[in-house]
């Protein structure tokens, strides 16, 4: 069988959140990290294929290559459906990523109209009449209006989408929604007749998504976050395109060691790293002080703990904080010092013999797997709602690495990520 959805996402996390979304259906996923170097004939392709992409905040134009080259190895991977998948808070740069590379993708694939749907109600995130909320805040109302990268300032998805792309913009609101998939799809129509290509759909609870999904699945490019992505493949095995040919990966055998690295500043993960403080040995990251001196510290600190144990290392800081390290150091420079001392860090740990990897936030999860040479995961069982742990090679060993977006888990997210491996063992 070849590959039936090509997926692409703009971060690790939002990858290994979508891979484990569809790997819930039994269905092969495979998950590779950065667009494979070899070609797809050679690879053993699933009928889910996520290639997860570092472009969230990269400029334009590299994004949009990237994407393409993605797009390209699916295509000749055989896939003919295709997802752009993007945060579930749609929060990218003033200029993009989402809808340059949105327009990029249907240009390639000769499509006029695609949708957009970041809602994942599941975890609180929902559109309604074209805006986005997280809980019942909008989310321009919320602590992502305080993100260090990318702050969400307006919470319209047209928008926010109008400055984006070059074609129109319209939406498919809750009410359409409401009145099932044949209601959807002739409105999808009649905006199509209007020159609208680029439609923003409403949805507040799981049912809108399926929903969505049934109307829309034969679109050849999707776009929104993982939750839209849920329902397509019950629909892939009712017609048949795909078989049920793989559960999840078992957990393989890992020492007791585990390491936090935490880059996110986001309101839940301050949470969690407030939470777990107490129960491990803890170092908290200074990026003026890695400005000044480097990681050593960090690396002696760590270099001097009792693995067996669990510990955490992170950056994660209020916004005033943040801020005024972005006031000295510049919003780049502040986050690349702090993904280069996790990602060191993560290396260390692993000479040091461990195994067990929680990394919190999508920059911070791009630098480490990179940093550890991961090229590929196979996905094992949710931690939380969008946070699979895997398994995967690292320098020839098998890890174990979940990836969590900022907001995403509960308050006690890094105690219950490792019980949960510790009952999967």
């Amino acid at each position: 069988m070849g590959v039936v959805l090509g997926c692409i996402a703009d971060d690790f996390t939002g990858a290994t959140d979508l891979a484990g979304l569809l790997a819930r259906s039994g269905v092969k996923v495979s998950l590779r990290m950065g667009v494979p170097d070899e070609a797809p004939e050679e690879a053993d392709v699933a009928a889910f294929e996520v290639i997860a992409l570092k472009c969230r905040t990269a400029p334009v134009a590299e994004a949009v290559a990237e994407t393409r080259a993605a797009l390209d190895w699916l295509k000749r991977a055989g896939a003919e459906r295709f997802f752009w998948k993007y945060c579930s808070t749609f929060d990218s740069t003033a200029e993009g990523n989402i809808g340059p590379v949105a327009e990029a993708l249907m240009a390639d694939l000769g499509t006029n109209q695609t949708i957009y749907c970041p809602a994942f109600p599941e975890n609180g995130r929902s559109i309604f009449m074209g805006n986005l909320f997280v809980g019942e805040q909008p989310i321009a109302e919320s602590p992502m209006k305080d993100h260090p990268l990318t702050p969400m300032r307006d919470s319209n998805l047209m928008r926010l989408l109008d400055p984006q792309v070059t074609g129109k913009t319209g939406l498919a609101n809750r009410l359409t929604v409401a009145r099932g998939p044949e209601a959807l799809k002739a409105r999808m129509s009649e905006l199509a007749e209007q020159g609208v290509n680029h439609v923003v759909v409403d949805a507040v609870a799981d049912d809108d998504l399926r929903i969505i999904a049934e109307a829309c699945h034969e679109m050849p490019l999707l776009t929104g976050g993982s939750a839209v992505a849920m329902p397509l493949p019950e629909l892939y095995l009712k017609q048949g395109t795909i078989t049920e040919d793989a559960k999840r990966a078992a957990a393989p055998e890992f020492g007791a060691g585990a390491i936090i690295l935490s880059g996110s500043c986001s309101a839940r993960t301050r949470e969690q790293v407030a939470d777990f403080l107490p129960k491990a040995a803890s170092y908290r990251l200074d990026p003026l002080d890695l400005a000044a001196n480097g990681p050593q510290a960090a690396r002696d600190w760590l270099a001097a703990q009792n693995l067996e144990k669990p510990c955490i290392l992170y950056a994660t800081a209020e916004p005033e904080d943040v801020a005024r390290v972005q006031a000295e150091l510049g919003v780049a420079e502040a986050g690349e010092l702090v993904e280069a001392a996790l990602a060191q860090l993560a290396t260390d740990a692993l000479a040091q013999g461990v195994r067990r990897f929680v990394i919190a936030g999508g920059e911070t999860s791009g630098a480490v797997t990179k940093a550890l040479g991961v090229t590929a995961m196979e996905i094992g069982e949710e931690i939380a709602p969008g946070v699979p742990w895997t398994w995967c090679e690292s320098n020839g060993e098998r890890i174990a690495m979940t990836l969590k977006s900022g907001n995403f888990g509960g308050v006690s997210f890094f105690s219950e990520a490792l019980d949960k491996l510790d009952a999967m063992s």
